[in-house]
């Protein structure tokens, strides 16, 4: 009796085209390694966003800089999980840290990481929270006045040079945390393009495309974000920060797409041995994923959207649904991004005469519904974190001198 994984690689035998060697029929970096570049992109493009209202002073996006600060941290935090669930051994990455290895690049994320988490975001969040964690712990009762209290670090002090100082300090840390925001998912398009062995990967330009498709990636996320939570709560959309939001979004697009072509358009001008499979590549395997989801769909339909809202100067509510769309779709490209990479670059062999397949299961630790949970967990992170610290005026019952109530107003 034939066992699963026989059965398996017969299915995959079956879509093998060409010559190929017998350690290439099955794909070793599965779904779980497209899901962790993808989240790690809109890490950093949330707090892209986020930095442009404290350090380039743009007042527009100022009703987003929360929500994209606190986007960042929730999707922060489950950014490794993919990465430890593909590990034989996940209970040993602790070691990275004990015994640094500062010629892996792999190695070295636990430390760009720890930094980026801990003293970049953690800390930025903080300070622009403190005075208002403060108030509101002055007139809560229960649980959340404890919350509050404990996550402030029992700081009282709200005098106005404290204030001030807290705005430089998030000033500062901004400042930092924008190389830090590139290093980070910069680093995964250098692995990526430090393989020579791989024509697909390397390429000095694909630590830039990640980088810019991360941008794209984070902002079309906070734009979505904003124009879902603002309705739930029966507020109005600011439509002078979405378009904002979404004037930045164009920009990154069409930067990224350019990016983008000319890496196409290099490969094929230098006509290495390997261009033909490659072509075969896209034309074959990846005709969907890359040609209709990534590029059709995920870049230039969005594109020309955001080209006609500029041209035609659609009514408030159509552009609103647009941009919605568009932001949508973007998601859907940049995700199919990390699968072509990802996925697409194990799927040719070596030896440039053959093409194997990718069989994701439904089950198991690398399989769909893992990755469904996986992609669900940060906007669970999310919900958590804004309950404790709302991104939006909240009241706060603190009681003057005259028994009125005072208001604490968030960007």
């Amino acid at each position: 009796m034939n066992s699963p994984l026989t059965e398996k690689l017969f299915d995959l035998l079956k879509q093998v085209t060409g010559y190929i060697y017998p350690n290439e029929i099955e794909v070793h970096w599965g779904i779980l390694i497209v899901v962790y570049p993808y989240l790690t992109g809109l890490v950093a493009g949330a707090f892209i966003l986020a930095s442009l209202v404290k350090v380039f002073n743009v007042k527009e996006v100022q009703p987003a800089y929360r929500l994209a600060m606190l986007t960042a941290l929730a999707f922060l935090l489950i950014a490794p999980l993919p990465l430890l669930l593909h590990l034989g051994h996940p209970t040993r990455s602790y070691e990275i840290f004990l015994s640094p290895n500062f010629t892996s690049a792999m190695a070295m994320f636990g430390f760009v990481y720890a930094w980026y988490l801990m003293v970049v975001l953690i800390l930025e969040i903080w300070f622009t929270y403190r005075k208002d964690l403060i108030v509101w712990s002055q007139g809560e009762t229960g649980l959340m006045r404890w919350v509050h209290r404990v996550v402030a670090l029992y700081s009282t002090d709200i005098s106005d040079k404290a204030v001030e100082f807290d705005k430089k300090m998030v000033k500062g840390i901004t400042i930092i945390g924008i190389p830090s925001a590139f290093l980070l998912h910069g680093y995964v398009g250098f692995i990526f393009g430090s393989i020579k062995a791989n024509p697909w990967w390397s390429s000095v330009l694909m630590p830039i495309v990640f980088l810019f498709s991360a941008i794209v990636s984070g902002i079309a996320l906070v734009l979505f974000l904003y124009m879902v939570v603002t309705p739930l709560r029966k507020e109005k959309i600011d439509i002078k920060c979405v378009d904002k939001m979404a004037s930045f979004l164009f920009y990154a697009v069409i930067v990224d797409f350019s990016l983008e072509l000319l890496d196409f358009i290099h490969r094929l001008y230098e006509s290495e041995e390997s261009i033909k499979i490659l072509s075969d590549l896209v034309m074959n395997k990846l005709f969907i994923s890359l040609g209709v989801l990534q590029v059709l769909l995920g870049m230039l339909l969005p594109l020309g959207v955001m080209v006609a809202i500029r041209l035609f100067k659609f009514e408030e509510e159509l552009r609103k649904l647009l941009y919605f769309v568009s932001a949508i779709l973007i998601q859907i490209g940049i995700f199919a991004t990390r699968w072509n990479v990802v996925i697409g670059g194990q799927m040719f062999s070596k030896s440039f005469r053959g093409l194997t397949a990718y069989k994701m299961e439904i089950g198991g630790m690398e399989g769909f519904l893992m990755t469904l949970v996986l992609l669900s967990l940060p906007f669970i992170v999310l919900s958590i974190l804004i309950k404790v610290l709302p991104p939006w005026e909240k009241p706060a019952k603190s009681t003057t001198e005259g028994g009125t109530m005072e208001r604490t107003v968030i960007g």
